[in-house]
């Protein structure tokens, strides 16, 4: 039983994070450059956007770099302390 309440709440969390991403993007891309003119418009803003947030975005909580870059630390620091054991 606790196991599917675990499961549950996980399933909230990713929700909860996945709305709080979607409010996000919209203020900051969706809301904050219109009037739209074209679909292809908000497409190119949408990727520009997802890069941003992906490659560039400082993230405080990281250490003050972007988390695309702190991944790659992570795993590379994972495949040293394989060889290492």
């Amino acid at each position: 039983m606790s196991t599917s309440k675990t499961r549950w709440q996980t399933l909230q969390q990713c929700h909860a994070l996945a709305e709080t991403v979607n409010g996000l993007y919209k203020t900051e891309v969706i809301h904050h450059q219109k009037p739209w003119k074209r679909m292809v418009d908000v497409e190119l803003a949408t990727l520009n956007w997802v890069d941003w947030f992906n490659n560039r975005r400082l993230l405080g909580s990281i250490g003050y770099v972007p988390p695309a870059e702190f991944e790659m630390a992570y795993y590379r620091n994972l495949e040293e302390s394989a060889k290492v054991a």
